[in-house]
């Protein structure tokens, strides 16, 4: 059964990779899909292959380390569909780097997108969800926030946040107000973010993860999305854990 049709879902970081593919696969499923992120151009291409396709799509610019842009974004979902009732946190920075390197750049980047960017975004989101006494949030995780590697220090950090913040949001909205939350946790995904990666010898390391682990592509990510948001009201899945067969970690 489709519990998804004629849904509304913002979808951050929507302009490529996990969450394009996202983007995509809930629109299969009959949902209006608002996608957000900053690349204007890969938003547009997005949105118009959707409508191609005979889906409902639009796209809204949005920097969601800013709270009054990440609240406008919700407010422009509510004013185009009517509700927000799924939000899928997908914006996200990985960057590998040293301790000794001190690329302290990077790490408040991480800080600022990885946390503070889902934090703007379920509260744009959420008051919406508690007025209509329903809704999803589905926050993008990592192997990394179960498990810490070598160079990977911040990074995984800021995913060890998404899971305890997770966890008490489900012990909290899914409990008193029926708001599920869960997370989803990719293993190494080809989505060109190790060339993204600043630090010399962290983006050598990134590209060899990616040779070793043989990275396997977004869509297996949101094939794994849909499941946990295609669920019966009274089902949360907590969190699925997506991986390459070879990877090791």
């Amino acid at each position: 059964m489709n519990y998804l049709d004629k849904k509304t879902a913002i979808v951050t970081g929507a302009s490529s990779g996990i969450g394009a593919a996202t983007a995509r696969a809930l629109a299969a499923q009959g949902v209006n899909v608002v996608a957000a992120a900053l690349d204007e151009k890969g938003l547009s291409a997005l949105v118009s292959e959707l409508r191609a396709a005979g889906y409902e799509a639009s796209s809204f610019i949005t920097d969601v380390t800013d709270a009054e842009q990440t609240g406008a974004l919700a407010q422009f979902a509510k004013d185009t569909y009517g509700s927000v009732d799924i939000l899928v946190n997908n914006a996200g920075l990985m960057l590998f780097s040293n301790w000794v390197d001190l690329v302290t750049q990077d790490w408040n980047a991480m800080i600022d997108v990885n946390i503070k960017g889902y934090l703007n975004t379920i509260a744009a989101a959420l008051p919406f969800m508690l007025e209509q006494k329903s809704g999803q949030i589905l926050n993008m995780d990592s192997v990394a926030g179960h498990q810490v590697g070598p160079g990977a220090g911040v990074y995984s950090a800021t995913k060890f946040f998404v899971q305890a913040m997770t966890e008490s949001m489900r012990k909290e909205l899914g409990v008193h107000h029926g708001i599920r939350v869960n997370t989803v946790s990719p293993g190494v995904i080809n989505t060109g973010w190790a060339d993204k990666v600043t630090d010399p010898a962290g983006r050598e390391a990134a590209q060899a993860l990616n040779e070793i682990a043989i990275a396997i592509a977004p869509e297996d990510i949101s094939r794994a999305v849909i499941y946990a948001l295609n669920q019966p009201a009274n089902v949360t899945v907590n969190d699925l854990i997506i991986s390459p067969t070879r990877q090791d970690w």
